[in-house]
C-alpha cells in the first residue's frame, strides 16, 4: 500500500469501480489531496456541506498523519474525474489498476465511514457514515449513491453489524434507496463557543 493513501484500496470492491461512469474511479483519500485548495482539492468538495474553515498545508498533512495512523477506524474516499485535467499534478502511483495516479483529475465527491467500538454486541463495531458531499455539477451520477455502497462495503468488511448515518428529511428518500431504514430520532447540541479541538 502507499504511504500516501489513507488505507488499504483492496478493501474498496471491483465492482463498485465498474459501477461508475467512463473515467471516474474511487479511491481512498491521498495525502496530496488537499492541493492548497485548489478546484480539484478533497477540501473544496466538503464545502458543499458545510463551511470548512482556513486549514493550512501543514494543519491537513497532520490531520491526514492522524487518520492514517488509525486507518483501522477512519475511511474516507474520494471520487475522481479523470476527464478534467487537475490544475496541479501530484505524484502519487499504485499497482493497483483503478488508482492510476491521485491528484490527476478532479474530485468530485467523498465520505466517509468511522468505525466505533462497542462494548455492547459482543464488543460489536458499528459504522458511522460522515460527510459525503458531491459536486453540484456532478448532480445525476449517482455518485452519491456509490460512495455510499462503497462506505457500506467497507464498513461490512471491517466487520461492523451495522452501519449508520444521520441526514436531513429533504434526503431520507435518497438513503431509504440506499437501503437504510428509519431508526429513532438524531439530537444535537451545539457548543455556542467552541475551544480549539485539543486531540
Amino acid at each position: 500500500m502507499s504511504k500516501d493513501l489513507l488505507f488499504d484500496p483492496a478493501l474498496i470492491p471491483d465492482e463498485l469501480q465498474e459501477n461508475l461512469p467512463s473515467g471516474y474511479v474511487v479511491r481512498p483519500l491521498c495525502r496530496t489531496d488537499n492541493q492548497v485548495r485548489s478546484n480539484t482539492s478533497f477540501l473544496k468538495t466538503l464545502e458543499v456541506l458545510t463551511t470548512v474553515g482556513e486549514i493550512s498545508e501543514e494543519a491537513f498533512r497532520e490531520r491526514f498523519q492522524y487518520l492514517q495512523d488509525h486507518n483501522d477506524q477512519y475511511f474516507t474516499i474520494i471520487i475522481e474525474d479523470m476527464n478534467v485535467p487537475a490544475t496541479a499534478a501530484a505524484s502519487a502511483t499504485s499497482s493497483t489498476p483503478y488508482l492510476v495516479t491521485p491528484g490527476r483529475g478532479k474530485i468530485v465527491a467523498a465520505g466517509t465511514v468511522v468505525i466505533e467500538r462497542k462494548f455492547i454486541r459482543g464488543l460489536g463495531l458499528v459504522g458511522h457514515i460522515e460527510d459525503i458531499a458531491v459536486a453540484g455539477d456532478q448532480q445525476g451520477k449517482k455518485l452519491g449513491l456509490r460512495i455510499i455502497e462503497t462506505l457500506k462495503a467497507i464498513g461490512q468488511q471491517q466487520g461492523c453489524y451495522k452501519v449508520i448515518l444521520d441526514c436531513s428529511e429533504k434526503n431520507v428518500p435518497f438513503y431509504e434507496k440506499c437501503g437504510f431504514e428509519r431508526r429513532g430520532v438524531e439530537m444535537g447540541w451545539y457548543v455556542n463557543k467552541p475551544t480549539k479541538a485539543k486531540l
